[in-house]
């Protein structure tokens, strides 16, 4: 950042998370990302630093070890003068969320992480004049818990993402039940890869938004926000599936629009990214690959059809290996926690180790290294406790991650400028892949994750449960009356 040429009227409102916001430039691919803090809570200049450059080594040493030279940015930390960053503040001000704003944006430090903007190619460093389409998914959680440490058997059944579903509508956090299931998009199998993307579509929530030439186009993350319009969004994504404009509009043009979406995404998730080190994670111990829930599952089972398990992700793609990562919670949070606990009593006693114990960094190549130890044989020591700590950590930030799909349509003279290339039933598109939102989960919010774990399986299983059990007992005895006649032949 060249400190004299700061124009904060170069930057516009991108978007911002619970303890981020990011502005983006509107000529180079670039954004900056804040922190951002409660009103009444402090930091230095210096913990605010460290904390960014926590984030840069994190994403350096471990992620993109894990995922993939080319799919993980880590960008840099950077010093802005603090008047640019006090009028960004007041500009942006107006174009944030209500909800949001119960965090303020750090225009104390003058310190802020410069990446890459995601949602355009990541071949190019200025922005480019052709149009460029991004879709951003957040696929949550890919499995069900496979470890022997669960006491409650409806988590080897239904997975998180699904229980979860009914406590967020309960709390009014969503209007209505989504029908995506994580089990269905990290399958392999198309037909329920098709399936997930549509569901994510038609109720988005937090889990998917598109976005043309860097500008928000569908989908948003608060609560009670309207539904989304197909029409609207096939409107925007013509141009880039049928450039030659020879499909007529009304509902047939935009189910086609959509269908031609959905496979193009399909095709790029399951494509080959780069190499990361994620062979060193063995595939492990599964759990059931079909939820319960899932509604794709469920329309089969009524139909007396069986769903199709899976075809398995190809190991070069970045599902697989996001997977892989995820899998690192290998107990599940109830073997997790008492192992939490006993790191917790060692740190009561001797408070001074904890820096030595790496539990807030460095992050580094020997962090790393402690990650690949995916024996779950409990020696009762410290070591082997923290190792799962730390394990579980890197897993939740995976299964909490976010995919950005940047497409764009190919020129017709250029043959060698893209690598990777996607072709639609119309055209060919250009395409990058890249992973956000890998900041390490907080080793404090253990306990919380602890806590809701038990809240989201008891609610789903006082409510949905036990409602479905009702049905079923309801259908043994309307049918109690019926009379078995048997002839003898």
């Amino acid at each position: 950042m060249e400190e004299e040429k700061m124009d904060e009227n170069e930057w516009g409102y991108h978007g911002e998370g619970n303890k981020s916001l990011v502005v983006a430039h509107a000529q180079r691919c670039v954004v900056l990302r804040f922190l951002k803090f409660p009103p009444n809570r402090k930091k230095t200049s210096e913990e605010i630093f460290q904390h960014l450059q926590d984030i840069v080594d994190f994403g350096k040493n471990v992620m993109k070890e894990f995922l993939g030279e080319n799919c993980v940015h880590c960008g840099e930390v950077v010093q802005l003068p603090l008047e640019f960053v006090k009028q960004l503040c007041l500009k942006i001000q107006s174009e944030r969320p209500e909800s949001r704003c119960d965090k303020d944006l750090d225009t104390l430090s003058g310190y802020a992480m410069c990446l890459p903007n995601l949602t355009r190619l990541q071949t190019y460093r200025i922005a480019e004049h052709r149009p460029i389409l991004c879709v951003e998914i957040k696929p949550k959680c890919g499995f069900i818990p496979f470890s022997s440490s669960v006491t409650h058997g409806m988590k080897h059944k239904v997975c998180r993402y699904c229980m979860h579903q009914h406590l967020k509508v309960a709390t009014g956090k969503w209007k209505q039940i989504s029908e995506y299931c994580p089990l269905d998009l990290f399958s392999g199998n198309k037909q329920r890869m098709h399936f997930a993307l549509k569901s994510l579509l038609q109720e988005s929530q937090n889990n998917l938004k598109i976005f043309k030439n860097g500008e928000l186009i569908y989908g948003c993350g608060d609560a009670q926000s309207p539904a989304a319009d197909w029409r609207e969004l096939a409107h925007h994504l013509k141009p880039f599936f049928f450039p030659s404009n020879g499909l007529a509009g009304g509902a047939h043009c935009t189910r086609a629009v959509i269908r031609e979406l959905v496979h193009v995404i399909t095709r790029v998730l399951l494509s080959s990214s780069d190499k990361g080190r994620v062979g060193a994670l063995r595939p492990g111990p599964r759990g059931p690959h079909v939820c319960e829930a899932s509604p794709f599952s469920r329309s089969l089972h009524r139909q007396g059809k069986n769903t199709p398990e899976r075809s398995g992700l190809p190991k070069g793609c970045l599902l697989y290996k996001t997977l892989q990562v995820q899998m690192l919670d290998l107990l599940d949070i109830e073997g997790l926690y008492p192992l939490y606990n006993r790191v917790e009593r060692y740190l009561e006693e001797f408070p001074e180790e904890r820096k030595m114990l790496q539990i807030d960094g460095p992050y580094d190549e020997a962090f790393y290294q402690k990650l690949l130890d995916l024996s779950t044989e409990d020696d009762g020591t410290v070591a082997f406790a923290l190792t799962k700590v730390q394990q579980y950590r890197v897993a939740m930030t995976a299964k909490d991650c976010s995919i950005m799909i940047a497409l764009s349509p190919c020129l017709q003279d250029a043959s060698s400028d893209q690598k990777l290339i996607v072709p639609s039933s119309r055209s060919r598109l250009a395409f990058s892949v890249s992973v956000l939102d890998l900041d390490l989960k907080p080793y404090e919010s253990i306990p919380h994750q602890y806590k809701l774990d038990a809240k989201i399986v008891n609610y789903y299983s006082k409510t949905v449960h036990a409602k479905d059990d009702t049905v079923m007992s309801t259908r043994f005895k309307e049918s109690e009356d019926c009379t078995l006649v048997l002839h003898k032949v």
